[in-house]
């Protein structure tokens, strides 16, 4: 088992906090409790009867989380942040002075939610699921340091902390029809390949290619043919994607009442020990 280190942990930490804090507090309806205890589960923010997961990592990591709270019967709001703009803080150590600032020459959109949506393909969409997608502008503070990686690289550096500069829109995503929302359907052909999703969404053709996978295997698109070696796709109805979503949970219980009541004991027994 490898020792901890004070530094190392300390900047982990502060990883986890000031930006999930923020989080926390741009989604908490007033009053909802934060941090309770749920079975097996810690639960970031319960807003009436919807859970609230704040997920500033990938989405892969609470998959199996996700899926089986919903699998009880309960609804999931999933707050993921998407970052369109970064500005880069280096300090010269871990308590250091500022000695460069600049802005990071990447920048980000609501499609960056396919790289997620890649890993949840399994459970997105659920009638009890709703992604929120924030998409921000942050401020990352940086340090010299390799941090627990084993290869050591000269410009390596550690994350002290980040934190929200700006909240441009919230994106959310409910179903098959909210994710049509990303195209201009009005400029979109009604068959149509990768090449012309590119064109539609303004992206290079690998991107739309992960957009077109994800599409198809939540349901959001249908295969209609081949034009050459390339797949040729149109979009689902609304009456096939409410099949679609009424298929895959159809052996699933809805929000019964003992899950309203384990809801309710989960915030009771967070507010006597918060007393």
């Amino acid at each position: 088992m490898s020792k901890s280190h004070p530094e190392i942990d300390f900047a982990i930490k502060q990883v986890e906090t000031t930006l999930h804090h923020q989080l926390k507090d741009l989604f908490r309806e007033p009053n909802a409790p934060v941090e309770v205890r749920l079975g097996s589960y810690r639960i970031d923010l319960i807003n009436g009867d919807r859970l609230v997961e704040i997920q500033r990592s990938g989405l892969a990591s609470i998959r199996s989380k996700i899926e089986n709270l919903l699998d009880q019967g309960f609804k999931v709001d999933i707050v993921k942040p998407l970052v369109k703009r970064k500005q880069l803080v280096k300090l010269s150590s871990i308590q250091g002075k500022e000695i460069d600032r600049r802005w990071s020459p990447l920048t980000g959109s609501v499609l960056d939610i396919f790289d997620e949506l890649v890993y949840f393909t399994r459970i997105y969409p659920h009638p009890r699921l709703r992604l929120l997608a924030p998409l921000v502008t942050i401020e990352e503070i940086r340090y010299p340091g390799h941090g627990r990686r084993r290869r050591r690289r000269d410009g390596d550096f550690v994350v002290k902390d980040r934190h929200i500069l700006e909240l441009h829109e919230t994106h959310t995503f409910n179903g098959l029809e909210d994710l049509h929302q990303i195209l201009d359907k009005e400029k979109l052909p009604s068959e149509f390949d990768t090449q012309q999703l590119a064109e539609n969404l303004a992206v290079k053709r690998f991107e739309a290619q992960k957009v077109a996978y994800v599409m198809r295997k939540v349901g959001a698109f249908r295969e209609s043919g081949k034009r050459g070696n390339a797949l040729v796709y149109r979009l689902v109805t609304k009456r096939e994607a409410k099949k679609a979503i009424v298929e895959k949970t159809k052996k699933q219980p809805g929000q019964t009442q003992a899950v309203k009541k384990m809801i309710k004991a989960a915030i009771e027994k967070h507010a006597k020990k918060a007393a």
